[in-house]
């Protein structure tokens, strides 16, 4: 799957003048400015559980960071927060999809504080401007990292990217913390505690990766838990599998490649997800499966084992993230009316909620209104990758590709969203609206 980042890698002009900061800054803010004024990091190593590349394969390199502007941060100013509520007035209006893509200038921490509230994301999620204004720090310490992993600098945010940080990123991290302490608090001192599983259900190139890879970045630096991420596409069938698939379906196009329901090794999903799910101490270790879909000219294989990245416990969470993650079955009139070729498909997909969903225990939903954007998403990447001088699928290959999956989308999506995964909880589950740029909106 390719992820491209738009929102977060558009380059900025600076427009924050330098100037020192106040010697009256709280000493908690101080603190955040012993983090500004550091050498920012290199992305994190690939002992990481997380594939690097599926992010940063694709990314158009951001300009380079300067130490001007430091003294100028938005993290000023935030010893008190009783004036910002008093004079705080909760305005919402209309929430524009598209945002200006000039940098934005932000020169306190009031700013960013009416800037967060404004989130759509923010009365979901049971968030106040008393407890924004309370916890304020963690917002800009979670802001701090968000940036320092996507290589940003947090003074030159354009309104797209602080929009993603902020209106997105940061409050699904916080709510997964919640998830995560409410899972914890089920069981008594001293029991082995599993790692929470949490399903991240997404169309393709929504940008879910990126999401999950900048989640088990906060989970390591700001929470101190150790995560593991998996994808469904870790489970694929291994090429020879895929032509015995091929062979047993002919003239089946959605069974002719990876990617619909029964061309996953569940036999390994649930393996897997018991194994993982079992790291509950120190020294725990085990491997988790790879696929390498550049093996056999694109129709890929499971990588070398030698290759997969291990992962050791104690684990807190596990983020499980894919496009078909949820997905019921329908009744095989429904699905012979969206094509015909489905109703195998169909038939497939009931030994999916065994292998896959019933090891997750909360869900956060990725939800778009038109499964077309799928295809706009991946023609784009895939321009990004020609332009950059990258193999790449023709746009008549991009469509042929998408066309694989759409009928899937079309079927499985509207139950999807009315009413949830098999065997999930309301209070367990987040919905998240998302425009044609990747960016949350206001629930309708």
């Amino acid at each position: 799957m390719v992820v491209v980042m738009d929102v977060l890698y558009q380059p900025t002009k600076p427009l924050i003048t330098s100037s020192s900061p106040s010697p009256s800054i709280s000493d908690r803010n101080f603190n955040y400015y012993a983090h500004v004024s550091t050498k920012y990091h290199p992305l994190p190593s690939t002992s990481s559980s997380f594939r690097l590349h599926r992010i940063t394969s694709q990314l158009a390199p951001n300009s380079s960071k300067t130490d001007a502007g430091y003294g100028c941060s938005w993290m000023q100013d935030n010893s008190t927060y009783k004036s910002i509520i008093a004079n705080h007035e909760r305005r919402h209006g209309p929430l524009h999809s598209m945002f200006p893509s000039s940098p934005a200038q932000v020169s306190s921490v009031e700013d960013l504080f009416e800037f967060i509230c404004s989130g759509p994301l923010i009365e979901k999620l049971g968030f106040t401007p008393e407890t924004i204004a309370e916890s304020i720090d963690k917002w800009l310490t979670n802001g701090f990292h968000v940036c320092e992993l996507f290589n940003l600098n947090e003074l030159y945010l354009t309104i797209p990217q602080k929009a993603r940080i902020y209106h997105y990123y940061i409050p699904v991290f916080l709510w997964c913390e919640q998830q995560i302490s409410d899972h914890r608090s089920t069981f008594k001192d001293g029991d082995d505690i599993p790692p929470l599983v949490i399903g991240f259900s997404a169309p393709q190139g929504c940008g879910k990766t990126t999401l999950v890879f900048a989640l088990d970045y906060l989970f390591s630096k700001t929470a101190g838990r150790k995560s593991a991420t998996i994808s469904i596409d870790d489970f694929y069938l291994t090429y020879d599998e895929q032509a015995k698939l091929r062979e047993k379906n002919p003239g089946n196009a959605l069974l002719e490649f990876r990617g619909n329901a029964g061309s996953h090794d569940l036999p390994l999903s649930v393996e897997t997800l018991t194994a993982v799910s079992n790291l509950t101490k120190e020294g725990m270790k085990m491997k988790l499966p790879r696929y390498d879909k550049s093996a056999y000219n694109g129709r890929g294989d499971r990588a070398d084992p030698s290759t997969w990245p291990e992962v050791e416990g104690p684990l807190s969470v596990v983020l499980f993230e894919g496009w078909m993650l949820g997905f019921k079955p329908l009744p095989a009139q429904v699905v012979k009316a969206v094509d015909p070729q489905l109703e195998i498909v169909n038939k497939n997909l009931e030994a999916y909620y065994d292998a896959w969903d019933k090891f997750i225990k909360s869900w956060i939903i990725i939800k778009i209104k038109d499964p077309s954007c799928v295809y706009q998403w991946r023609l784009q990447a895939e321009i990004g990758m020609r332009e950059a001088g990258n193999p790449g699928m023709t746009d008549e290959e991009v469509m042929d590709f998408v066309s694989r999956y759409l009928p899937a989308y079309n079927a499985y999506l509207p139950t999807l969203y009315t009413e949830g995964p098999k065997g999930s909880d309301s209070n367990h589950t987040l919905i998240v609206e998302i425009d044609e740029q990747r960016n949350p909106i206001l629930a309708g």
